[in-house]
Formats: structure tokens, sequence, C-alpha cells
């Protein structure tokens, strides 16, 4: 039995069901063994990767809610699961699933139009018919008046992931009528009285015809109670909206005390004693309908009427609403429902439809039908720039990389979290409150940075060291860049359906603002890793706020920077003024690396997914050429004869072979991750080579074909150092492959001397430079050489001679914010005077790594270069 591994709450102890993961050093936990909590709590657990001795590398654990839920909790391998009191049961009848998870029981057709049949409480039944419903419309409204189609979301299959005992997962997949396929999983929990939904789809429109009205989630719910024993909450920015179906406040006459207060917490009013009240009920009007639109960041509107047909009464408004509701009775139960980030994702909007009749209706709105409809068309009609010269000429103006029909969304995907709660009656306020903070900040339980970190996962990285004055300055800068961006964030309104979890790419001082509308150097698509930086300060920190916009930052790239059908499936874009807008399309987005963390910490699913879509990443290569726009070679894509980067391509490679094989044990992904490793290492120079040709047929590279030495700038920021790092560490017997890795390390920012007496010619494009003295440093780490370490730090304090960018650091003297305005300022912005996000994610990864790699053994400071080998 090994060490009880403690486990702790991200933000705080949450009453609902959680899932989470935890590594384990190789050899520590053999296959097979089981685990439980030391206090007796039952917990489901399985195994997520293993490391490539058999022993278990990642586990994922679940447990129901518990009341009242522990400050911590300690993991046990080798302990008793132990059997929950009323677990999740699953079972399979006449084509309906029934899943039952204490008092509550949630039915799902394997088919049809509804997501879940009804939710019944004991033998009474809550809810029917929930479904997802969509508005289309094939003319955008600037272009005419509105015809609006409404669709069903038809599943067409259902899968059960899991079936309990403490946890069960279902995934639905099917479409929206015609077009939009999506997958739901519905996620149950041992005691639990709520359902997790996660729901993703899939934009296969065609951007100049098909306009996306609304999209949403709607169920009826039964009404059982007096009208004025009926209630609808909303949640707004810090309380709800209060509100009885019939109410009986404010009236002219007085029905009581005890009665006002009861209907105002949500409690049966009981006899109404006051006759002149009781015989007048039917004068009170009863109001049918609500509804909470969030149109954007900053504001939402509140509206009801008696009945359609009727004005709509404006009730008082507010900023950002939570996103939660509920409708239902005092005795007869009801429906709480809400979606994750509402603002944040803004359009959105949670209706109330017949309240005042037997079957209510709620809907939460992922596209509100207030707001103009989704525009998809490219922003601009190409400029002329038909062909590649163009194009190139477009890129060194604008930074875009345009094609025709290259900036089409056909493929992107976005996923929301919702949930569905069934109440036995109205709940308290104190109850919506705790269940709308669960939605917005579900519970997590996490290990440590320091037990994580002794596991051995995700490459070299350090916990935060503050021991000498240069190492507590770098420390301070890198929570400063954290913190600009978490600013940057809010004032800039980096939000919105499409947007929200992505970042900018460049500033404009002159206009003080990002360059939202310039070409490539708009939303940042993944450019030079933000996501590892976010995720490693996450892993050394262990910061709640760090793990959420980590977290964002995934769901975004995941989806919305990915095509997940469609000629590019499996690739990336690049940075652009729309997410989906450059014509290069790329693993690199793509990229395994960027979301193995979420998954590994959280076991979701959906990020599961992500990775499974990259089973066979090498096959992108023949749907299009990465490099075909500057090549003079006459190469075309060809099955036995690819052309790969060894940079950023074969990192991304990599990144999938490795995920796929510690996750399923794909013995396909391990050959052809090894055998391209010792290709690598058997090539003279290896990596210094920049291209290799792939096989698809053999899975290996072209050992007879020798590209010349050269290097891109590009190759070691977008994941190829730290999937190196693992893959050295794993310690697999590949000849070769540590040597030509650390020579490329060595010799990337060597002097040109160095360059020269090794290669035959000093290297160029040296760009980054920052950025890339980590590759210094872990060569210097691995070999033991105090010299190379000093060089190491040299250029991450001093990044001179950098042949393609400005130098980074110069403009990172003063690391100050100060209040800019002025006139065609929208409004007065606080800025950094360095604020791009390549400096920031070039210096948070060389920094943390740079401290992992030879902080303790050599402190930054000034050195001369190293001597030529």
């Amino acid at each position: 039995m090994t060490t009880p591994t403690p486990l702790h709450w991200l933000e705080g102890p949450r009453r609902q069901g959680v899932t989470w993961g935890v590594p384990w050093p190789r050899g520590a936990v053999r296959a097979g063994e089981p685990f439980g909590l030391a206090d007796g709590t039952p917990v489901q657990s399985w195994v997520t990767a293993t490391w490539p001795d058999g022993s278990v590398k990642w586990s994922a654990h679940a447990i129901g809610p518990q009341e009242p839920p522990a400050d911590s909790y300690e993991l046990v391998a080798g302990g008793a699961p132990g059997a929950p009191e009323r677990p999740v049961v699953v079972t399979r009848e006449s084509g309906l699933l029934r899943v039952s998870t204490g008092a509550r029981v949630w039915t799902v057709a394997e088919a049809g139009g509804t997501l879940i049949r009804s939710i019944s409480l004991g033998s009474r039944e809550l809810v029917r018919d929930v479904r997802l419903v969509s508005l289309r419309q094939d003319i955008p409204d600037e272009d005419g008046s509105r015809v609006r189609r409404q669709a069903t979301g038809h599943v067409q299959r259902v899968v059960v992931e899991q079936d309990g005992p403490v946890r069960a997962v279902l995934r639905l997949e099917g479409r929206h009528g015609d077009w939009l396929p999506f997958t739901v999983r519905l996620y149950f929990y041992a005691g639990a009285d709520d359902v997790r939904v996660v729901h993703t789809f899939v934009w296969d429109g065609d951007p100049g015809r098909d306009f996306l009205a609304g999209l949403g989630l709607r169920a009826d719910v039964v009404m059982r109670d007096d009208p004025h024993d009926r209630h609808v909450r909303l949640a707004g920015e810090g309380g709800f909206l209060t509100e009885a179906v019939r109410g009986l406040t404010g009236l002219r006459r007085d029905p009581g005390h005890a009665v006002r207060r009861a209907q105002v917490e949500g409690r049966p009013c009981g006899p109404i004693g006051n006759p002149e009240v009781a015989e007048r009920l039917h004068l009170i009007p009863a109001w049918n309908d609500y509804t909470l639109d969030q149109t954007s960041a900053d504001g939402f509107t509140l509206r009801k009427r008696t009945a359609p047909g009727h004005a709509w009464v404006t009730i008082p408004s507010g900023t950002r609403a939570q996103g939660y509701g509920y409708v239902g009775g005092a005795t007869g139960g009801g429906l709480g429902f809400g979606l994750r980030d509402f603002w944040r994702l803004h359009p959105a909007r949670l209706d109330v439809r017949g309240a005042a009749t037997e079957l209510a209706t709620a809907t939460v709105w992922l596209w509100s039908p207030s707001a103009p409809p989704m525009d998809l068309r490219f922003y601009h009609d190409g400029l002329g720039q038909d062909g590649f010269a163009e194009q190139l000429e477009g890129l060194e103006i604008t930074y875009e990389d345009y094609e025709p029909g290259f900036g089409d969304a056909r493929g992107v995907a976005r996923t929301h979290e919702l949930t569905l709660r069934a109440y036995a009656a109205t709940p308290r306020a104190e109850e919506l409150a705790e269940h709308a903070a669960a939605l917005n900040s579900p519970g997590l339980l996490r290990a440590a940075p320091e037990r994580i970190l002794q596991a051995g996962v995700f490459g070299d990285w350090g916990l935060p060291d503050r021991s000498t004055p240069a190492h507590a300055e770098i420390e301070d800068r890198l929570d400063f860049l954290f913190e600009h961006y978490v600013r940057e964030r809010e004032q800039r309104r980096w939000y919105g359906f499409w947007d929200y979890g992505d970042v900018m790419h460049t500033y404009d001082a002159d206009r003080h603002t990002w360059r939202y509308d310039v070409g490539g150097y708009a939303w940042d698509n993944s450019e030079l890793s933000p996501d590892l930086w976010l995720w490693y300060q996450y892993l050394r920190t262990g910061r709640a706020d760090v793990f959420r916009f980590a977290e964002a930052m995934t769901r975004h790239t995941g989806e919305v920077d990915v095509y997940h059908l469609g000629r590019w499936k499996g690739l990336g874009t690049r940075h652009n003024v729309q997410h989906w807008g450059c014509s290069c399309k790329q693993l690199r987005v793509s990229n395994a690396a960027y979301r193995r963390f979420l998954y590994y910490l959280t076991a979701d699913e959906r990020t599961g997914d992500l990775l499974d879509e990259l089973s066979a990443p090498e096959e992108t290569f023949v749907a299009i050429d990465p490099l075909r726009k500057v090549r003079d070679d006459g190469y075309a894509p060809d099955p036995s004869a690819l052309s790969v980067g060894l940079g950023a391509d074969w990192g991304a490679l990599a990144a999938a072979w490795l995920t796929r094989w510690e996750r399923h044990g794909d013995e396909r992904a391990r050959a052809l991750l090894l055998g391209t490793m010792a290709d690598i290492g058997a090539l003279p120079h290896g990596f210094l080579h920049g291209q290799a040709l792939l096989d698809l047929g053999t899975g290996r590279f072209d050992g007879s074909w020798r590209a010349p030495v050269g290097i891109s700038h590009l190759s070691a920021v977008f994941g190829l150092p730290e999937i190196c790092a693992e893959l050295i560490a794993l310690d697999l017997d590949v000849p070769g492959f540590e040597r030509a890795w650390l020579d490329y390390c060595r010799l990337y920012l060597a002097p040109a001397a160095v360059q020269e007496a090794e290669l035959g010619h000093a290297l160029r494009g040296v760009s980054l430079v920052q950025a890339h003295s980590r590759l210094t440093a872990y060569a210097a780490a691995r070999t033991g050489d105090a010299e190379l370490a000093a060089w190491a730090w040299r250029r991450f304090m001093i990044d001179e001679d950098d042949q393609l960018n400005s130098n980074a650091l110069q403009r990172q003297e003063d690391w100050s914010v100060t209040l800019a305005g002025g006139p065609g300022v929208l409004a007065p912005v606080l800025e950094a005077p360095f604020v791009s996000t390549n400096d920031a994610a070039q210096y948070g990864l060389a920094a943390i790594q740079n401290l992992a790699l030879i902080g303790g053994r050599l402190r930054p400071g000034e050195a001369q270069a190293p001597p030529a080998r």
C-alpha cells in the first residue's frame, strides 16, 4: 500500500458529485490495484494513463455529494473503495435507460427527440421531455425580415460509458434537425438530485446561407400547486429574482404576515385567513412567462408577462447574471436549470413559459434568440489576394495568411456545461445560492503541487522558488504576467460565445487597444503556447484562479480553434481576426500537448474526445502541405513521402502518439512514436535537419533523405521541449534520440563560432531568444555543464542577437501598469509597456523551466559564452 495522497478542494467544499485525477510515480501502483478514501467515503476509480511498464500513471476518481463534505480527503492505493448507500443504477428496458441516483429516477430514450424522457421523485413525475431546440434562418437580419425555422434535436445513439456505483455517464449523439451534429453527456452521481449536462455541437453549415438564431436546452415542468404556491427564481449577479406566479404581497388587502412570509420564502402559503383576499384571488394576475436575457458581458434584462398576446413588463435588471433558475411549486417540486459561465458566453438567455398552466417550460438558451443571428461569414472579400504571391504580400503588411475558401468555420465546435436539478419543493435562498455557485465553479479535488511533482509527470518543472532576490523577482514577474492577462480579459471584455477562453496576440499602443482587427495580430489561437505556460503555472502553484483561466483556454482552443469534421479535421487554425480565419491549418494548434493537463487533472470525457480525434494525426499531412506557399521544389503531399517538420509538426505528432499509447495501450501509436524517435536519432544532425519524409505505410522517416541543416524559430515554442523532456525521462531506450535533442538545445543559441565549428555554418533565423534559453538550460542540466548553465541564464536575462524579432526583454524593463487614455480612446485602460502574448508565453515557460532545470545549481546572472566543443 502506498503512502496516502492528501486531497484538497480547489476552491472550497462542494455538496455535489466530484471527479478528479491523481498522478502516480512509475511502478508505485500496479495495474488492477483498488483505491479507497481513508475516511471510508465510497469512491469509484479507473485508470486514465499507464507508464511503459504497465503501472498506473494517472488514475481518476469520483465521489457522490457528501453531507457535509469533508474539508479534505486521503486517497489510498490498495484501499477499499466502499459502497454507496444509494448507488447509481442503470437499467435498460424496451428502448429506455433508467438511471436511479437514489430517490430520483432519470429516464432516457435510446433514440428520438428527447435527451431525458422524464425525471421522477418516487412516484411523482417532476419533469418531462428534456430536449434540444434550435432556430435557423437563411438570411442575416440586415438583409430583410427574419424567417426562422425551429428544429428539435434528434438523438441517434446512446452509449453507457460508466454505470456506477458512484458515477454513471451516458453519451448521446445526434443532430439538431438536419445539421449541427451534437454530443451530449449526462453525468449522474450516487445520491445526487442533479445531472450535469455537457453539450458539444459542431458547426457544419454554409456560412453564406445558414444563420443560427437560437440554440437551447428545454424541459417541461409539471405544475401541481395553486398559482400562489408556484415560484420562479432567476439568479442575478448577487441574488435572485424571487417571485410567485400569483403574488400575495403588495396587495391593497393584506393576506397576513405569515402568508406573505411563506410565499417569499417559497413555502406553502396555507389557508388565506383574510376573506377579502381569499375571495379575490382570481382577480390577481398570474405571471405566466419570464425571460432573463444576457446580451453582453455587461448587462442583462428581465421581463415578464401574463400571457402571449399581452405586453411584457420590465423588471429591474443588472449586469452579470449567474445563469441559474428555478420553476416549480412549494409542495409539488420543480426544476433547477442553468448554464455555466452564462454571462461570459453571451448572448445567453433563460426563459420560463407557461408557469400559470399545468405544464411550464424552462429553456436555457446557449445562443439567445434575442441576439442577432450567428454570422460566421469571412470578414473581408479577399482584397484581391487570389494567388500565393499576393497572399505572401498580405502577410507582410497585416500578418494575415489569407487564402480563398480557407476562412471557413465549417467544422469548429463549442462545448457548454449545464445543470438540471430535480427539487422536491421550492428551494430556500441559501440552497439556490449554493447551487448557482456549484454550477459556475464546480467542485474539484486536487493533489498538492509537491505531490504532482513527485509523480514525475509533464516533464521538467519546479515549485515556486524565492530563495534569492533574483529568483523572487522571476516569481514576481510570473505573477505579474498572469494577473495582467486576468485584468486584460476583464477590461477588454474577452468574452462571448466563440471568444471566451482565448486571449489576444499583440497590442496596438497607438490606439491603446489590442490589434483585434489587424490580420494575424488578433486572437492568439495558442500561438507560442500560452496554454502550456498557464498549465505549468497551475501545476507549480495549485492556484484556483490560474486553473480556471487555463481551463477556459483549453475549452476554447480545443473546440473553436480546431476542425472536428471536414477536409481539415484534426487541424487547428493559426491566429487571426476570426478564430478560423487564417489559411494556415496545422497540428501545432490542435496539439494534444495543450489538452492533456485538463484531461488528466479532471478526467473530463469531452477533453478525452479531443485527444481521441488525434488517433492518427499523421494523416493530416495528406490533406494540406503547411509549407505550400513558400516551396519551390515542386513538392505535393505523397502518402509515402510526407514532408514533416521536426519541430512544431513532430512535437504535435509525438504528443498525440504518446497520449494515445499511455491512455489506450495503442501499439500502433507506440510504434510510430518510437520509430520516428529512432529515425531522428539516426540523422547526422538530428533535429537540426528541420524536415523529414514520413511514409504512412511504414510509419517511419525516410533514412536515405537528408534535409539541409537549418532551424525554425517556431520549432520549439509549440510544445516540443516539453514532450521531448517527457520522452527522455521515460527512458525508452531509443538510440541517438537524446543526443539529437541535446545537440539542438545546445547549438540553437550557441555563439556563431561554435555553430560553424560543428555544423559547417552559423545558424540563420535564430529568434525568440528568451524562450529558447530553456533549451540551453535543459542541455546544461542533462550534461551537468556549469558554463552552459551560465550561458542559459545570460540568454534568458539578456536576449540579444535576435535575428527576426525585436528584443523582448528591453521592452520589459518597466514591469508596471499605467492608466492610458486620451483622444480616440473609447475608455481609459490600464496597460503595461509590453503587451504581447508572445512575450508572456515565452517568458513564462522559459522562467518556469530554467528555474526547475538549473535554478538550484546556478543562480541567474551574467556569464561569458561557453567554449567551442
